[in-house]
């Protein structure tokens, strides 16, 4: 069932060396304030920091008693309070209250403040203007890549996509550098560069720079990796809009997977209690369904079941001796495999239930139409009915927002107004700031759109729009770029989805996915010549750049190797497109990824209605 490889796939790094080097900073941190200590922990940290350090190793540590950061009064009796905490003004003040409130009480403690993963200037100065500067000690807890899987690195940075997409806050391209440089200080230097979209730009060159200062650390080792890919999430946003079909896409969609873990609750475990689950490729039936479109899924499940049985009904004829060795050896395996199969079939239950429920037919067959141009006007009508049933504000956002990027320009965007009320009027604007929303102008049908950008691409002078048009063509161009990188596949008769014959498969064969499609582009070509035309239409002129090096001491198995980092986030779809790619070619695809998304986190980190 799982793909089959067509070359041996190249050895992936050990990536544990990051949870090490994590937990071994953290600990140094902690014993730096000798003793005991309570530790207050942010919310946002409790999942990254369970995946490193658990509780039995922080008690270890002195660590007596653990909070969550939270707007309650605190009950600690401690003489010492460690604060761990993402760089945010709110959280300075919550730490101000409480040491004021001590000042106030004529009590004395020690207080530490460590940043993760990093420390910002504006966070040091809420500390002096509230007065608790001298009071406090500030640490940074350099943790920005935490491995969720195997091929899987992520920055559990989920407000990279708001703050620079939308706010053009750009103080965590640091991060960015920073966790580029550590890894190329422990795999060895990338002999290969390319990236698209300016916030890729930034970060790759101030890596550069840090990598120009702290010269002679990587000289002379071999590579590990031979390629690196930098992307940016606005590059594409279609991707990301679009509802997903394979295994873990859809888990994700339906239960939110969060930190690499899942929790399923008692519809899926057929008990009265949730489960908390870990997905990655320890799990061996998770590891052979997670990349399958969801139609695959259920028959190789009942399949594994069979064999399952097989191998339990395998006991009856057995003597003691061999009853013993199976005991022994097999059955704890079994029941390990079992329990999982059991999981997953539930999850798939629970999804087709709540599919079912949502009518998924119909709304896949509109995205499919929307991506493909066809049949607009059913679509939009399909949209406004569905923002009239007041169904979800989220998932309604997310289909206008889909209409508008493949139709340049979204019709009619007062219905939506009318139907949700005024509170969606700040969301709409950031909708339209980040570039997901556009209204249509008169003149602006697909066709008056095209010949805009077809004089545009054959004026000689392209590279010089002004800003204004520029905006425009970044925002309408989906359907040249479409037909340029051939993104909707032709395909005569069925698409056969048990034997994927392209990246397609992720969207049912009826879209490959453009982020994924642009990466097998560059890597084919080894740079970006002969998609200059593709680059203007993305509105990325000076942003697509290219980075070669010797490749004399990189192996033939090295340069096998790409690490592809999204800035602003990456769906399942995406991993599973690229990874498919890399079965077919013989590469093997690494991601790093500011956070994992999907449709729904994209509109949330957009919307001002807080759920």
């Amino acid at each position: 069932m799982a793909f089959p490889h067509r070359l041996d796939a190249p050895e992936l790094p050990d990536f544990s060396m990051l949870k090490r080097l994590a937990r071994d900073q953290l600990i140094y941190l902690l014993e730096q304030l000798p003793g005991k200590k309570d530790l207050f922990i942010e919310a946002d940290l409790m999942s990254p920091l369970d995946r490193i350090a658990n509780v039995s190793i922080l008690k270890q540590h002195e660590v007596d008693k653990l909070y969550k950061v939270e707007n309650k009064p605190v009950l600690s009796s401690n003489e010492q309070l460690c604060f761990l905490v993402r760089p945010r003004i709110k959280n300075m003040r919550y730490i101000a209250s409480l040491v004021n409130a001590d000042k106030v009480a004529g009590r004395t403690r020690k207080y530490k403040v460590i940043f993760s993963p990093q420390k910002f200037y504006a966070c040091e100065m809420v500390l002096e203007e509230e007065g608790i500067y001298g009071d406090v000690s500030c640490d940074e807890w350099a943790f920005s890549l935490l491995p969720l899987d195997v091929d899987l690195l992520s920055m559990e940075l989920p407000e990279f996509f708001r703050d620079y997409f939308l706010e053009g806050d750009q103080r965590w391209i640091n991060t960015v550098a920073q966790a580029l440089h550590l890894l190329s200080t422990l795999y060895g230097p990338f002999p290969n560069c390319y990236g698209i979209g300016r916030c890729a730009k930034m970060a790759y060159e101030l890596w550069r720079k840090l990598e120009e200062e702290e010269d002679g650390e990587t000289k002379g080792r071999r590579p590990e990796i031979g390629h690196i890919f930098l992307l940016d999430r606005d590059v594409d946003f279609v991707t990301a809009l679009c509802s997903q079909v394979v295994y873990e896409g859809l888990v994700d969609d339906t239960f939110r997977i969060k930190c690499g873990s899942v929790d399923f609750g008692p519809e899926v475990t057929s008990s009265d209690k949730s489960l908390k689950v870990l997905l990655n490729a320890e799990d061996k039936v998770f590891h052979e369904i997670r990349n399958e479109h969801f139609s695959n899924v259920f028959g190789f499940l009942s399949q594994k079941a069979r064999n399952l049985q097989a191998q339990y009904d395998r006991r009856r004829g057995m003597d003691i001796k061999q009853m013993k060795n199976f005991v022994s050896q097999e059955l704890k395996g079994l029941k390990q495999e079992h329990r999982l199969l059991s999981l997953h079939i539930g999850a798939c239950e629970s999804i087709m239930k709540k599919k079912t429920k949502q009518d998924f037919q119909e709304l896949i067959k509109t995205e499919h139409a929307l991506l493909e141009g066809f049949n607009i006007r059913e679509s939009t009508s399909y949209i406004e009915e569905h923002i009239d049933r007041q169904v979800s504000p989220i998932e309604s956002l997310r289909l206008m927002c889909l209409l508008s990027i493949t139709e340049n320009g979204e019709p009619k965007r007062l219905q939506m107004r009318m139907s949700y009320g005024p509170e969606h009027l700040l969301t709409f604007s950031n909708l339209r700031r980040a570039g997901l929303l556009t209204e249509q102008g008169p003149g602006d049908t697909l066709t008056a759109v095209e010949s805009k950008v077809s004089k545009l691409v054959t004026d000689k002078a392209a590279g010089k729009i002004t800003d204004a048009f520029s905006s425009l063509a970044k925002r309408s161009n989906f359907r040249a770029i479409s037909k340029k990188l051939n993104l909707i596949p032709r395909v005569d008769g069925e698409y056969d989805l048990k034997v994927p014959r392209d990246m397609a498969y992720v969207f049912s064969g009826a879209y490959v996915p453009l982020s994924c499609r642009i990466i097998e582009q560059v890597l084919e070509r080894r740079s970006w010549q002969g998609l200059d035309e593709v680059v203007r239409l993305l509105n990325c002129g000076d942003f697509a750049f290219t980075d070669m090096t010797k490749e004399d001491k990189a192996s033939s198995e090295s340069l096998r190797l790409i690490l592809v980092v999204f800035l602003g986030g990456c769906t399942f779809s995406e991993i599973s497109a690229l990874r498919f790619l890399g079965r077919e070619k013989g590469y093997r695809f690494i991601f790093l990824t500011t956070a994992v998304t999907n449709s729904a986190r994209l509109m949330e980190a957009m919307s001002e209605v807080k759920a």
